[in-house]
């Protein structure tokens, strides 16, 4: 951006200055927060669970089986992830849309007995293909910043996955606002919101790669943007505390839902100061330095090596092709030599690597069983003879711990790795450890006590993200990093599937069946008692015990890695791109015929300037 004065503040409130900050990276950040802030659905399954179960007369394995598609939906976004390399990232986001869209309208039209009663495997499509959508936005909005931010990964991890851990929360006081206490309701509002989010900031979202030090300029913002996501979480607390104990009417829930969304946008008010801060250091920059212009002779047009190949060596041109066609081979024969940890591995080399298996089985554990914990927590405290204002309750505190247990965990394990080299595979370890008193308190069913276990289980599930996204993007690299972020996802719905289906949903209906005379049959039968899911979690609990084993596997391989600076060539790379951005702009970039160091999408911004005003009147030539 260019300025006719030393005034650099003159300029904020113009179109020009606007145009800055819709099109920055900070701008970008904020819409990443909105859409992933939307795009947390699934963890709100408990609150119309039961209206699922019984407008259509579901038993709770039956139910279970639909959640176990609504975690592979969510999860296994490897589509997305392929997708992602080879696309921009608007059409991952609007893609999303559609699916979300489509899915949960059609699980919509089917409670509320506009459409016939569909059978479970076509509601299992539905729930799935909704779900997924959730992966889709994970891809295009999370994956980009992370790119766009590789020096603060674990930052921005946390803070993004804690905007999702938000999203239940967030979704509850919205539904209540918009249409009252009504579940099948609630699936409508998922159906639309987050899809309208995407498509409102499809275009926003792209890869802009900042040419200076990422972690020297941005740590600031991020901290404000904890901050922020702090009074929001804490708004949500305290408003889900006052409604349990006061009765709230429509007006009231509207005035809440009001306040709530101007805390969500606040975020803006960084962009703005971010943006101003960016345009305050180019101004200085300008006027720091003699103003010039150079003017370049075209360069002479080099020849087309392959063309030159092609005529004088046809039979080496020949080699050259069918060696490149061959790449396939060449991956195949090479996903069993991988590079160094922490370079650029490929989607095979991960694939089959053995860090990747331990990762992967203890997500499997860990995340499965925490993940079996919120998907029957409706059930739970039903069984546990908790009022259904207490359920929600739960569901809530659920969102907001889950949304403490990423932010903490994300921010915790940068500043331990930064400052004291502590590996992230050991926080996964001590998550998982921490986790099994979540699945114990349920097990034995301590009265009073289900609320401390939501607590412990939504921060427990909710730490595990950060830390396996982050770890994957250290050891395998970032170059497949959309691929191999849902690789690792795929880990949760396997886990959910054998502890939630096989496990906690079969042994509850056994146990139901036992209450009711020894069948299920005639719809949906409810299970009373502590030993409904006491076997359940006690079985979870060893699970999870041994994923934190498997942990310390990768704990001991990657030791000697995180014993180095892992952050050392992005340093390296972002200090010798800022030294040759400012000789570039210096050469070629005239603005007021004065240049400086900015980022990429700040360049964009400030040469788009009238040409009456490029060159100053003591130019040289």
């Amino acid at each position: 951006m260019a300025f006719a004065s030393g005034n650099a503040g003159a300029h904020v409130l113009t179109m020009r200055f606007a145009r800055q900050v819709v099109l920055g990276r900070w701008f970008m950040v904020f819409a990443c927060l909105l859409i992933l802030s939307a795009s947390g659905a699934t963890y709100i399954f408990g609150i119309y669970s039961k209206v699922l179960k019984s407008s259509l007369g579901y038993d709770q394995r039956t139910l279970n089986t639909l959640s176990f598609f609504k975690d592979l939906g969510a999860n296994v976004g490897v589509l997305s992830g392929l997708i992602n390399e080879v696309t921009p990232p608007w059409v991952v986001l609007a893609m999303g849309a559609a699916m979300n869209l489509a899915g949960y309208l059609m699980i919509y039209l089917a409670i509320d007995g506009r459409t016939a009663r569909p059978p479970v495997w076509l509601m299992c499509i539905y729930i799935c293909v909704g779900a997924n959508s959730q992966s889709f936005a994970n891809t295009g909005a999370l994956v980009t910043c992370v790119k766009n931010f590789p020096e603060s990964r674990g930052i921005v991890l946390g803070l993004l996955k804690g905007f999702v851990g938000l999203s239940g929360a967030i979704f509850t006081q919205l539904y209540l606002a918009i249409y009252g206490d009504d579940a099948k309701s609630l699936v409508l509002l998922i159906a639309w919101l987050p899809a309208a989010v995407s498509i409102l900031f499809v275009h926003t979202v792209r890869i802009m790669p900042c040419r200076r030090s990422a972690a020297a300029t941005g740590n600031d913002a991020f901290f404000c943007f904890l901050y922020i996501s702090i009074a929001l979480a804490t708004y949500l607390l305290v408003m889900i505390v006052v409604q349990k104990q006061v009765t709230f009417s429509h007006a009231a829930y509207a005035v809440s839902a009001a306040a709530l969304l101007l805390v969500l946008f606040l975020p803006l008010a960084v962009v703005v100061k971010q943006e101003y801060r960016t345009q305050k250091e180019l101004h200085d920059s300008l006027y720091r330095e003699t103003p010039t212009v150079t003017v370049h002779e075209p360069a002479a047009a080099v020849p087309d090596e392959r063309l030159q190949m092609a005529a004088s060596d046809p039979k080496a041109f020949q080699q050259t092709e069918q060696s490149t066609s061959s790449c396939l081979g060449s991956c195949v024969r090479h996903m069993f030599s991988p590079p160094a940890q922490g370079e650029d591995y490929t989607i095979l080399q991960a694939l089959v690597s053995v860090d990747m298996l331990v990762l992967f089985l203890a997500t499997i554990c860990g995340v499965g069983g925490t993940l079996t914990a919120i998907d029957n927590m409706g059930q739970i405290g039903q069984s546990l003879g908790y009022p259904a204002k207490s359920i929600n309750t739960f569901v809530s505190l659920i969102s907001i711990w889950n949304y403490a247990g990423r932010v903490t965990s994300g921010f915790a394990s940068e500043i331990f790795l930064a400052r004291y080299r502590f590996p992230r595979p050991l926080m996964l370890t001590l998550v998982l450890l921490l986790s099994c008193v979540g699945h114990l308190l349920i097990a034995f069913g301590v009265p009073q006590s289900l609320y401390a276990a939501s607590v412990v289980v939504g921060f427990c599930f909710g730490a595990q993200w950060p830390l396996l996204f982050a770890i994957i993007s250290e050891v395998f690299g970032l170059k497949y990093y959309s691929t191999l972020y849902n690789l690792g996802s795929v880990a949760s719905p396997i886990g959910a599937y054998v502890l939630n289906v096989r496990v906690a949903g079969a042994l509850y209906d056994a146990e139901a069946a036992r209450q009711h005379g020894g069948s299920l049959a005639g719809g949906d039968k409810i299970c009373i008692g502590v030993q409904c899911f006491r076997k359940a979690f006690l079985i979870i609990t060893a699970a999870t015990v041994a994923g934190a084993l498997v942990s310390l596997v990768l704990v001991w391989r990657t030791r000697k890695f995180y014993k180095g600076d892992i952050y050392a060539k992005f340093r390296d790379n972002a200090a010798a791109a800022a030294t040759g951005q400012e000789e570039d702009l210096k050469e070629s970039t005239p603005v007021n015929g004065r240049t400086g160091p900015l980022c990429v999408d700040s360049v964009q911004a400030a040469t788009a300037t009238p040409r009456s005003h490029r060159v100053s009147s003591n130019a040289r030539f």
